[in-house]
């Protein structure tokens, strides 16, 4: 009989609020058929096997969900008796350290950890039982994680196989000032009309995210690549094997690319920092970095690709008024230095983008944490058609 992790069950792929949509073409991109899409993930069916893949491949997502049972527990007792005839033993050895993540909605509960303590206690005391011994447990997510979620409509067990997030992509040791979360600028990329081969321009880079995010899209270079340790890796029937298998073919399918990818920044030090980044993905050689105001930045002529600009937008960093002037700074700019190209702006802050006085074609709504954000597109005509400078229009 197969290991129980190695059964096609449900698998939940969650992710930050309003990712989904380009979540799920990643999955369908790696021949994955999703049962179902929702605001915060996407769901489909698959063994632990799939799991591994998909914590390998995706840049978008959260955390892998792989479930092991449903069941309905109207409170915490008969959570706990539930928990307990799980064959946790038969899951993860009792030398693993394991970790407890819930999210639960139940009106028998007034505290989540309480729940987080019930499924401990049941895994501890099936321990005690079947082995005479109990695994050690804490808060960090580097060994076995199993999450809980439970309403009022019934309970769900799962292994969660990624442990630590997977929306942070491994190599941004040096995150600056309001970063932008790795997998929020892929999902930005990925809503663009980037199409991989002209430039991709990246003034006012930060900690070059977008910039390192983008030459990662190019050339094939996935998440999994800058990462060691997975919550998988700790359970009893991991398949070594096949995640060797899987690095190995992602390290092969790495692209060569032609194209420009240039980052700039006003800021010297944000520019050393978003180059040590570069470096800690190992691609550092591929994107023209320089220190220089957004306007001066080098806009190659005659191509057709993107200039994305991650403002700051007042709500942890910058004085508005003068940020008023930057939004209309960066309009002017976009007008005059970059026809031809699409022009992409992200910000939480809706006011401050009408100074930049362009029509926007297009808006994307995301979150970046709790704010509440626009990725706003502009079609940057060059020839005969002008883009007219007209103030506060409705974004």
């Amino acid at each position: 009989m197969k290991p129980e992790i190695h059964q096609n069950k449900k698998i939940i792929i969650t992710c930050s609020n309003r990712l989904s949509p380009y979540l799920q073409q990643e999955v369908e991109a790696l021949d994955y058929k999703p049962n179902r899409v929702f605001k915060t993930g996407v769901e489909l069916y698959g063994n632990i096997n799939d799991c591994i893949k998909l914590n390998l491949h995706l840049r978008c997502a959260s955390q892998v969900l792989y479930s092991l049972n449903t069941f309905y527990a109207k409170n915490a007792d008969e959570l706990y008796e539930h928990i307990f005839l799980i064959e946790w033993e038969k899951l993860f050895s009792v030398n693993a350290k394991f970790s407890i993540t819930s999210n639960v909605h139940h009106p028998s509960i007034n505290n989540e950890l309480f729940a987080n303590v019930k499924v401990k206690d049941a895994i501890v005391d099936r321990f005690r039982f079947k082995v005479g011994e109990r695994p050690d447990s804490g808060s960090e997510l580097s060994g076995v994680v199993i999450h809980l979620y439970w309403t009022e409509l019934g309970a769900e067990i799962f292994i969660d196989t990624s442990g630590e997030t997977l929306s942070k992509h491994g190599y941004r040791k040096i995150p600056g000032k309001a970063p932008m979360l790795e997998a929020l600028a892929s999902a930005t990329i990925l809503a663009s009309k980037w199409d991989k081969q002209s430039a991709f321009i990246n003034p006012m880079c930060g900690s070059g995210t977008l910039a390192i995010e983008a030459l990662m899209i190019a050339t094939q270079r996935k998440p999994g690549l800058y990462k060691s340790n997975f919550a998988f890796m700790h359970l009893t029937d991991y398949d070594s094997t096949f995640y060797k298998k899987e690095l190995m073919k992602i390290e092969n399918n790495i692209e060569s690319i032609s194209t420009k990818i240039i980052a700039t920044d006003i800021s010297e030090d944000a520019v050393k920092n978003a180059k040590a980044n570069a470096a800690f993905a190992n691609i550092d050689a591929l994107i023209d970095f320089d220190v220089c105001d957004f306007e001066q930045t080098n806009i190659p002529e005659n191509q057709n690709g993107v200039v994305f600009i991650n403002p700051e937008y007042g709500e942890r960093l910058g004085n508005i008024e003068l940020l008023e002037e930057t939004y209309s700074r960066i309009g002017d700019f976009m007008k005059k230095k970059c026809k031809g190209y699409t022009g992409y702006i992200f910000t939480g802050n809706l006011d401050l983008a009408k100074h930049i006085g362009l029509k926007p074609s297009r808006r994307y709504e995301f979150y970046n944490s709790t704010i509440d954000c626009r990725l706003l597109e502009y079609e940057l005509y060059a020839g005969t058609k002008r883009v007219e400078k007209v103030r506060n229009y409705s974004i």
